[in-house]
């Protein structure tokens, strides 16, 4: 969608606190009703915040539990940024270059999603092991 010159002069700096708080809420609103794989990390992250009260995790294993799922997300927030970025600017034509930037740019999430389920091994499966041994 294309701003008429009207719409350009309203852009910039929000004059109040509240103004920069609803439009960062706009945009999570936005990431939840246009990304899937947003809407799965948070109900994974969900499920397993479940398992640990299930397992009756630590103080510190919930802390590490909540900074993996909070990671996971930011980064699947940034990942959306940059490929839509990538389609502005590339008027969603393909550039070789462009595919590296949003591969690039998945790979972070995957990467994070990967040490999320290092930590959630690392405290579940001592816990899973003597639920059944």
């Amino acid at each position: 969608m294309r701003m008429d010159w009207e719409d350009n002069k309203n852009c910039g700096k929000n004059k109040h606190f509240l103004d920069s708080f609803r439009h960062a809420f706009e945009g999570v609103i936005t990431v939840f009703k246009e990304e899937r794989n947003m809407r799965t990390h948070v109900l994974l992250g969900i499920f397993v915040l479940i398992c640990c009260w299930f397992f009756k995790v630590s103080w510190s294993e919930w802390l590490w539990m909540i900074l993996s799922i909070f990671l996971v997300i930011v980064m699947e927030v940034w990942n959306t940024v940059i490929e839509n970025v990538v389609d502005l600017i590339t008027n969603h034509d393909y550039y070789p270059l462009a595919k590296k930037a949003k591969d690039m740019a998945a790979a972070t999430v995957l990467m994070t999603a990967g040490f999320a389920v290092i930590v959630a091994i690392v405290i579940f499966l001592p816990k899973v092991i003597k639920l059944f041994f």
